[in-house]
């Protein structure tokens, strides 16, 4: 018995110690850090959304989201501003690194966290809808103007609000489009405080109280606190990279040219497949941008001008249009969205040489196979030499890689034995003229 007790009293000491040992390393804290850098479209929604349901199910501390920038999409930056809102885990949004910014769209996500945090020398603002910007400002009635501008104001103010921040300022942010520095947005109490580095954020996280949206009141115990980044899936990061209207436009140029190939050189297969996998990875990303389908539209009917020109004799007319339609419609491919989702200029002018420069050749190629002398049949006949049998008067016969064919000469008599050119041929019978 007494070595029976012993060995259970040794037992429940090792459980002990395990069960210490695991409360320790489970009562340590876990910072996810999520990173944001570029443009705000569905892709980079449902990789935050993502990140803050595993810090949630795994029991971090705290989200950060290191933000960086130029705005993005209305409905996608709703959707991030959503998941922040509705969170269980208090979301810090840190715009960084230093010379990083939070405009439009991403002013909004950062008034929306349960703590805006910026590094030095980064900027926030210019918060006025893109809607309202360049060509569609002109197409876009009064009344409407207001209804969006109200609308914008309302939802900033309502989220710079919740926590206390600065809703004057950021009502400035939508109509007037200001901005302001980190040192100026601290100062008008737009952001809670300025952090140089991750580091710093952390240690100045620690004891700091934050409400989530169930009213509950949360104590941030960051002392210590493991760093955890989540990055992108393979497939996100991905989808993220072509979700990008200058890539958008390369594989829609892409698509149409490796077509337009597999139709002039039927059995190439690799232009083909090529063609048609660019073409849905091009819709893909036209779906997830703010797309003008008409011109989409005017880029298709340019390669049906290009094809038109190879399949017809237009004497280039059918490739200056196919140049105009493409220029136009590359140009208005994102008309009237904000600058950040318009096609670059150059990439333009360098799709469109080099395709025209395709196009070039392959009509050239063309051309010169209508214009070249049959190998095969009755028409390779012409122009080749043959020798007179039968004296032509102007009837008689030649003989001409081993056959005898019957002969009208064009002009003259001419004697068997003396070379002829043919120069034309009807049915059986050649005509034929001396060979001088």
């Amino acid at each position: 018995m007494p070595r029976i007790a012993r060995i259970l009293i040794i037992l429940i000491g090792l459980l002990l110690a395990v069960s210490i040992g695991v409360r320790a390393q489970t009562g340590s804290s876990r910072i996810d850090v999520l990173t944001v850098k570029g443009t705000i479209n569905p892709v980079l929604t449902d990789y935050i959304s993502r990140g803050i349901e595993q810090a949630e199910e795994t029991g971090a501390s705290a989200v950060v989201i290191q933000l960086d920038t130029p705005g993005g999409l209305d409905t996608a930056m709703r959707d991030i501003i959503q998941s922040i809102i509705n969170a269980r885990v208090p979301v810090v949004v840190y715009v960084s690194p230093a010379g990083a910014r939070a405009a439009s769209a991403g002013a909004y996500i950062t008034l929306s966290a349960h703590v805006a945090v910026m590094a030095p020398n980064t900027a926030i603002g210019a918060a006025t809808p893109v809607a309202l910007g360049g060509d569609g400002e002109a197409q876009m009635s009064e009344e409407m103007k207001n209804k969006i501008i109200n609308d914008a104001i309302a939802y900033i103010k309502d989220l710079a609000s919740r926590h206390g921040r600065n809703a004057e300022w950021a009502e400035k942010a939508v109509r007037e489009g200001v901005s302001a520095t980190s040192e100026e947005a601290l100062a008008l109490n737009v952001v809670d405080m300025v952090a140089l580095d991750l580091n710093s954020l952390i240690a100045q996280l620690n004891g700091r109280t934050v409400s989530l949206i169930d009213g509950r009141e949360i104590v941030l115990n960051t002392q210590g606190a493991t760093v955890n980044y989540v990055e992108m899936k393979l497939i996100e990061d991905f989808l993220y990279t072509i979700a990008d209207p200058n890539i958008a436009y390369l594989l829609l140029s892409l698509a149409m040219l490796g077509i337009m190939v597999e139709i002039f050189n039927p059995g190439l297969i690799f232009p083909g497949v090529v063609g048609a996998i660019s073409l849905l990875l091009a819709f893909f990303s036209l779906g997830v941008l703010p797309v003008n389908w008409a011109g989409v539209l005017l880029i298709a009917l340019a390669f049906g001008l290009f094809i038109g020109e190879v399949l017809t004799t237009t004497f280039g007319l059918f490739t200056a249009g196919g140049v105009i339609s493409l220029v136009i419609g590359s140009l208005i491919l994102f008309k009237g969205a904000s600058p950040i989702f318009r096609v670059d200029p150059w990439l333009i002018a360098a799709v469109t040489i080099g395709i025209a420069a395709v196009f070039a050749f392959v009509i050239n190629r063309a051309i010169r196979a209508h214009r070249k002398q049959a190998a095969t049949g009755r028409e390779e006949l012409v122009g080749k030499r043959a020798v007179v049998r039968e004296a032509l008067d102007p009837e008689g016969t030649i003989f001409y890689k081993g056959e005898l064919w019957a002969a009208i000469s064009e002009k003259d008599q001419i004697k068997p034995g003396e070379e002829v050119i043919i120069t034309a041929v009807d049915g059986l019978i050649l005509h034929v003229v001396r060979k001088e």
